[in-house]
């Protein structure tokens, strides 16, 4: 068993009773469940089972969530690199569908990094609409921005700014918000035991009141019957019903809206909350001892208040004639023209979602779909635009199999022989999924993979 902080087992000793404490500790003996998601933007649950040597179970709170054994090694599968699946925690999977973001809305991932939840946001978007995926740490943020390139995601903005400064840029203006809160992490403890050295009563009154900031700045953005969701992977109560019974007192106008449980996930306990208010038990709770999963907390709320707004003007497409290199590139690389919101930033190009407002006053990490570099009299396309397309997007292409050898090498940076006289940019794919570029010339395919995803080791 896990040595776990004592002042942490005798506070939930004491919250859950003698039967109830025995059960949970008694996780702590077990392994962990290991969980997966299936990338809806590139593929369908059923044909994921069928496609992978792995041996899946669905996880029965996340329609396209499955259970695999820690063996499979997923991420060293090729797959992994092209986005088809997304390794995650299993019972944060639960998080993203009580939102149930729809395509075209306005939403807002206020916490994202590293990305599990932005992107499987996206995907219940079918990648429209407009996603904001923000994070303030600059170096979670670039992982966060890898993620969502990983995947394939088009409509989501990434930013890298405190929530306040959101929330002075976009006031009144989101359809759905999600607050994955910085917490104490007392649901990672199982997943990453340096968590404990961590926690402390002290750390889960700091996280509770950065929180308590937090969810005011979220409050501001959330229009009128907008829908927010916190959440947390802590079973502190000072941290998930105390924190909502406490917004809830701020702010009569929100409605603490009922969320669907079933396989094991759990009601909250209002009786662990300042004002016991019942409605408290609409929250969600997913233990470790009802379910395959580490932890979390969910509490989805209305707001039914007016919302102050300010006008957003919508961002505006580059001129055609700035274009001209890139549709050369399009006109031979690519089997239909794109067309939107054309946006540079210094020399990159991209693809803005639809209504995307102006972002120039923002710390824009990614803007949208990254297409890729205006350089002197020609473009470059950028790893991003491989994975968001589908493979029939593409005139040349270079199909890879699972069973051979040749994606390892793809993988690591080699050239690869080609077997016929193809000139130009070509996409590489496996089993019919795109995984980058290379370069046609002269009967060899140049490699394009980035540099810094690039395999070593790896078997």
């Amino acid at each position: 068993m896990i040595d776990l902080p004592e002042t942490f087992t005798n506070k939930m000793s004491e919250l859950l009773g003698p039967n109830e404490a025995h059960a949970f500790f008694e996780t702590y003996n077990h392994h962990r469940a290991f969980g997966l998601r299936t990338n809806s933007l590139k593929i369908s649950s059923d044909i994921l089972t069928k496609s992978t040597p792995f041996l899946l179970e669905q996880i029965p709170f996340c329609s396209n969530g499955f259970y695999y054994r820690e063996s499979d090694a997923p991420g060293k599968h090729p797959f992994h690199q092209a986005g088809v699946y997304y390794i995650q925690e299993p019972s944060a999977m639960f998080v993203a569908q009580t939102l149930n973001p729809q395509p075209g809305e306005r939403v807002l991932d206020l916490c994202a990094a590293p990305g599990g939840k932005s992107t499987q946001l996206a995907g219940m978007m079918n990648n429209t609409g407009l996603l904001i995926s923000n994070e303030p740490y600059p170096k979670r943020a670039r992982i966060l921005s890898e993620n969502i390139e990983r995947m394939g995601v088009a409509n989501s903005v990434v930013t890298n700014e405190m929530p306040e400064r959101l929330a002075h840029y976009f006031p009144g203006y989101f359809d759905k918000i999600l607050v994955d809160a910085p917490c104490s992490g007392e649901g990672m403890f199982r997943k990453d035991p340096e968590a404990m050295q961590y926690w402390s009563p002290q750390h889960v009154k700091d996280c509770a009141n950065l929180q308590a900031q937090i969810l005011e700045q979220a409050y501001v953005m959330l229009r009128t019957d907008g829908i927010l969701v916190y959440s947390t992977c802590t079973f502190s109560p000072e941290e998930d019903e105390q924190m909502i019974d406490a917004f809830l007192e701020k702010h009569p106008d929100l409605e603490l809206l009922p969320i669907n449980k079933t396989a094991g996930v759990a009601d909250g306990r209002p009786d662990w909350s300042d004002t016991k208010r019942s409605e408290l038990s609409r929250t969600a709770r997913l233990w470790p001892h009802k379910l395959r999963g580490e932890g979390h907390f969910a509490a989805k709320l209305c707001k039914h208040g007016d919302a102050s707004t300010c006008k957003q003007s919508t961002a505006s497409s580059v001129k055609e004639n700035l274009l001209k290199d890139y549709r050369v590139f399009e006109n031979s690389t690519l089997t239909k023209k794109l067309t939107g919101l054309f946006h540079f930033i210094g020399n990159q190009l991209f693809l803005l979602p639809d209504g995307c407002p102006n972002i120039d006053k923002l710390k824009i990490v990614r803007a949208g779909l990254h297409l890729g570099e205006q350089k002197k009299n020609r473009f470059e396309p950028n790893h991003a635009l491989a994975l968001a397309l589908s493979v029939e997007s593409f005139n040349n292409q270079m199909p890879l199999t699972y069973s051979g050898k040749e994606w390892d090498q793809y993988l690591r940076g080699e050239t690869l022989p080609l077997n016929d006289s193809r000139k130009g940019w070509t996409v590489v794919t496996i089993d019919g999924f795109p995984l980058g570029w290379g370069k046609a010339a002269a009967g060899t395919l140049k490699n394009f993979y980035p540099k810094g995803l690039r395999r070593r080791g790896l078997k």
